[in-house]
């Protein structure tokens, strides 16, 4: 467990460096590379206690030891000067393992100011290699920092998410594992952790706390916080060595490769099993399968997508494509797996889509997960789901479990601080209960579909909404009028004598609900009860009776517009999607009148269906995944259009 006094010493590190180190991954590096250096002088200082001769600093690397760096008459300049060679050469160190020489390559000093590193280097003396797990924790919170590096679709995925695909897959001893774009190495630790816990005669199953089944914790303590620990005293010393060879991860990125090695070696692997490698391009690893893969790999694709060698199912030059096609194709006969994905594997009609979708349904495919649209806050909004998968179960089983989870134990704000609602523990049980069992639980927001039901249309979607009739004919919702569940407020007749362009406060006109933003201001005095604020639903009740939540900004309400507020019973969302049609409906009404008008009691007669709040929600989250959709293909358009132009262009000689 990581006591306060060490979690004071991490944030004093980053502290230190923030001024001259802004980036938090650097921070990370930084700290890590001293942490490492720190710790070899430790196992030599031990080694020579144990009657042993010192193999890190010896030889021409002597002068790097720890105590000559901390020397007390060694001057700042000469500290640095010191320090920042050492770790230049660090990786040509004969008497160091490879494991080590991996982690200092490309190591250098950011910056050039003794006091910060004197400031530095003081607290990393604090630290005492010991063999403990403590420092894992240590090295895991630390790793907590990297959820904001969100370059290129790359979210460190919280704590209690990682354990929870690991209790769902319940990796064996035996098994091989693999994390293909591992990161920082969660999915494998948190494995490693599962099969000693599974593996020890203290462990009580339904007892003990688990990271996904905590309440009241902050989200960046979950990997430290559990006081229960467990040995794997029932493992043999070939399990042991077994289990620590079964273990591996790739990473394209050297940064990640070498975080990703300090931290297996700190929760005791000695010789971690990750290589830097480019999982999508390369295939020099094509033939190697695993039994148990997870992962969240990176959602987006650099600027004219991947260019993947040809041995992938689906075509694609999409990464999460690619990802999802790479894990299904490298399971063994009886391989499971779980990963995270992004909303466009779940309904995007693209052909790459779909075609993954297909293959995954015919014979991979178990459970589709729901994710919370915040578990990535305050870094990403992107909403995710989690694929589970089963070669032997897809074969036997006719159905696919879709669960959908609304809470995961914080909010879904910037902050993701704890709530009492978590749904994480009763998913556990259900996907057990469908796992083990075939059983599907009667229960809300669980549903089996069966296959032949999913590629009925072609599509294969993968969105439980697609088939549950939310709002149908035998639905049967009541009809409201909206008087019955807001209020309306008219604007008022501000003089258009005192309209300016350039100063004044913003005012918003009929024309502006169409364009939602305005370049009018008006001058004059107003009273503040017109004021209208970004999100607030305006109609405008003059010509095409348009609708609009507000993004324009601050700004007065002009005549002729409404503002509808005091929502009782519904969702202001659910309302601005419901309305359009029933406007247009009465301006078709008017077609033979010159100017068309709407007044605000014809407002409050509108009728809308009512469903319960919760089904609005539902409703909605539909909605915002088909727009988020439309805009997905909107940059694709652009995208595919500027590689027309380069294509063009290149036929006629010109280059960029």
């Amino acid at each position: 467990m990581l006591d306060s006094e060490t979690k004071r010493r991490i944030d004093t590190c980053r502290d230190i460096l923030v001024g001259k180190v802004p980036d938090p991954k650097s921070q990370v590096e930084q700290i890590t590379i001293a942490l490492i250096y720190k710790f070899m002088d430790d196992m030599d200082a031990e080694a020579e206690e144990l009657g042993g001769s010192r193999s890190f600093f010896t030889g021409e690397f002597a002068r790097y030891g720890w105590s000559k760096l901390m020397a007390p008459g060694l001057g700042g300049h000469e500290m640095l000067s010191l320090y920042a060679e050492a770790i230049q050469r660090m990786n040509e160190n004969p008497g160091i393992p490879a494991l080590f020489r991996d982690i200092f390559k490309n190591a250098f000093l950011p910056y050039r100011d003794p006091e910060t590193l004197r400031s530095f280097l003081k607290e990393i003396n604090s630290f005492t290699y010991d063999h403990s797990e403590r420092l894992g924790d240590a090295f895991e919170y630390l790793l907590s920092v990297l959820g904001s590096q969100g370059e290129a679709g790359q979210f460190r995925t919280p704590r209690h998410i990682i354990d929870f695909m690991v209790e769902i897959v319940d990796p064996k001893k035996d098994e091989t594992i693999l994390d293909p774009a591992c990161g920082t190495a969660g999915f494998l630790i948190s494995s490693y952790k599962h099969i000693l816990k599974h593996n020890s005669r203290g462990y009580r199953e339904h007892q003990d706390r688990e990271a996904y089944d905590e309440k009241g914790v902050p989200i960046e303590e979950l990997p430290i916080d559990n006081p229960l620990r467990y040995s794997g005293d029932l493992l043999t010393p070939d399990d042991r060595k077994r289990l620590a060879a079964n273990i591996g991860g790739y990473d394209i990125s050297p940064d990640m490769m070498r975080l990703s090695l300090v931290n297996m070696y700190l929760h005791g692997f000695i010789d971690p099993h990750i290589e830097e490698y480019d999982t999508l391009t390369s295939d020099e690893k094509w033939s190697e399968l695993a039994d148990v893969i997870l992962a969240n790999p990176p959602f987006m694709s650099p600027k004219g997508g991947i260019r993947p060698h040809n041995r992938f199912a689906v075509q694609s030059k999409r990464s999460e494509v690619l990802f999802v096609d790479y894990i299904a194709e490298h399971l063994t006969p009886t391989g499971r797996a779980a990963v995270v994905v992004p909303e466009g594997i779940i309904f995007q009609s693209q052909t790459a889509y779909r075609q993954l979708r297909e293959m995954l349904v015919k014979g991979y495919l178990v459970a589709v997960i729901s994710l919370p649209a915040g578990v990535f806050n305050p870094y990403s909004g992107v909403k995710t789901s989690i694929l589970v998968m089963d070669k032997r179960l897809a074969k036997q089983r006719d159905e696919v479990l879709f669960v959908k989870l609304d809470n995961d134990g914080f909010n879904l704000g910037a902050q993701r601080r704890p709530i009492d609602k978590n749904d994480l523990p009763g998913a556990v049980r259900i996907m057990k209960a469908y796992l083990q069992k075939g059983e599907v639980a009667e229960r809300k927001n669980v549903l089996a579909v069966s296959r032949e039901r999913i590629g009925e249309n072609g599509e294969w979607n993968l969105s439980a909404d697609a088939y549950v009739d939310i709002v149908g004919p035998d639905a049967q919702y009541e009809l409201r009028p909206l008087g019955e569940l807001l209020q309306i407020q008219s604007g008022f007749a501000f003089k258009s004598k005192q309209f300016s362009e350039d100063e004044g406060v913003p005012i918003i006109r009929i024309r502006d609900i169409k364009t939602n933003s305005t370049k009018t201001k008006y001058v004059g005095e107003y009273d503040p009860a017109y004021l209208v604020e970004n999100g607030d639903l305006l109609i405008g009740m003059d010509g095409e009776f348009n609708s609009v939540i507000w993004g324009g900004g601050q700004a007065l309400l002009n005549q002729r517009v409404c503002k509808l507020h005091s929502f009782e019973g519904c969702l202001k969302e659910y309302v601005a999607a419901m309305i359009p049609k029933k406007l247009k409906e009465i301006e078709d009404a008017t077609y033979a009148v010159t100017v068309k008008h709407i007044s605000a009691k014809q407002i409050k007669q509108i009728e809308i269906p009512l469903p319960p709040v919760e089904v609005q929600k539902e409703i909605m989250g539909e909605i915002e995944r088909h727009r988020e959709n439309i805009e997905d293909y909107k940059r694709r358009i652009q995208d595919e259009q500027e590689e027309i132009e380069k294509t063009i262009s290149n036929i006629w000689g010109e280059t960029e």
